[in-house]
């Protein structure tokens, strides 16, 4: 079972319950059932509200409708276990995942990655010149992760979208499409953006830079590879005893990132179904940025170091490195944002 299956298997689980009579017949199914990662403090793995929807419709209170959809996922394989919490959320503890399965699964779907297997082609967007940059660039990124999730009619309603500031000025011109894109979809719509010289900062402590920055340190060490001779190869990720190189930021090169890359990898296509479902581009950006950060951390015990040969080990990390990258490619591009190769 992977995070991305959870959404259709507990929708199939509530459609059991209605079908056996354990909830009232007529009991609407939500076509979209949101799972996310358990936040600090919560139980297992995953967890979705989708007890309290369907209480609604069944007339029963969410503590027993959850019971009921728990039950029914009890002899899922790849569940290690169900539970409920609070007033009817259902958590998840998954059986832990090869890495080596998840990491050619990206690189095989590539920059779709993440998608659902109803995706829609997104069609090029035409706007009149006068339309407002931020509106215009929200409603673009919010049909692209509707349509990245097999919803083709785009958005039913428009939330409303707070513009630029007027002290702004014209932030395109001022700060480059890319980066101007990133400041307006770094907020929920109906905040405020923020602009600044931060903004254009040429270093980690601009997250715009740090996240493309992040996709083009992972293509260098592809480069890197095939100037040393060997290619990535997907396997089970090790962890080198000590750090292969000094670092180079602030916190010390990390092989033990290799477990935290591997997780949001894994997640990554939640995360577009959640911000699909909730037409909240930011949520996107915030996974980007975790994911290069922890990309950044990883690096460093990528590449053989000195009189070192490469190994099936190498390979690995190799592969798990360009997975990520291939995320952060697939996240930037439906923001609207390019992913250069080099910086």
């Amino acid at each position: 079972m992977t995070p991305a299956d959870l959404s259709s298997t507990v929708a199939r689980a509530v459609r059991r319950a209605v079908e056996d009579g354990e909830l009232p017949a007529g009991t609407d199914v939500p076509e979209r059932i949101v799972v996310e990662r358990t936040r600090p403090g919560g139980v297992g793995d995953y967890a979705t509200p989708v007890a309290f929807q369907v209480a609604r419709a069944a007339g029963r209170p969410p503590a027993e409708v959850a019971r009921v959809i728990a039950e029914g996922l009890a002899a899922e394989p790849g569940l290690v276990r169900v539970e409920v919490t609070g007033a009817g959320f259902l958590n998840f503890t998954l059986a832990t995942r090869g890495a080596a399965g998840l990491v050619r699964e990206v690189l095989s779907r590539g920059p779709r990655y993440g998608y659902a297997a109803d995706a829609v082609e997104v069609e090029p967007f035409c706007w009149a010149a006068t339309a407002e940059f931020r509106h215009r660039a929200v409603h673009e990124a919010v049909v692209r992760l509707l349509r990245s999730q097999g919803d083709g009619d785009g958005p039913s309603a428009r939330a409303a979208v707070a513009p630029v500031a007027r002290r702004d000025g014209d932030v395109v011109a001022a700060y480059g499409r890319d980066a101007a894109t990133w400041a307006v979809l770094a907020v929920p719509a109906r905040e405020t953006p923020q602009f600044g010289a931060r903004l254009l900062v040429q270093d980690e402590s601009s997250e715009f830079f740090l996240v493309r920055y992040a996709h083009a340190r992972a293509r260098a060490l592809g480069r890197g590879a095939a100037r040393l001779g060997f290619h990535a190869e997907p396997g089970e990720i090790d962890a080198p005893a000590e750090p292969a190189r000094p670092a180079l930021r602030t916190r010390p090169g990390a092989p033990g990132a290799a477990p935290a890359l591997l997780r949001l990898l894994a997640e990554y296509p939640l995360v577009l179904e959640a911000a699909a479902h909730r037409r909240a581009p930011e949520q996107l950006v915030r996974f980007l940025v975790r994911v290069g950060d922890e990309l950044l951390d990883f690096q460093h015990c990528v590449l053989p170091e000195g009189d070192e040969k490469p190994s099936a080990a190498h390979r690995a990390r190799l592969a798990l490195a360009e997975a990520a990258g291939t995320v952060l490619a697939g996240g930037l591009a439906l923001l609207g944002i390019d992913a250069p190769d080099c910086l």
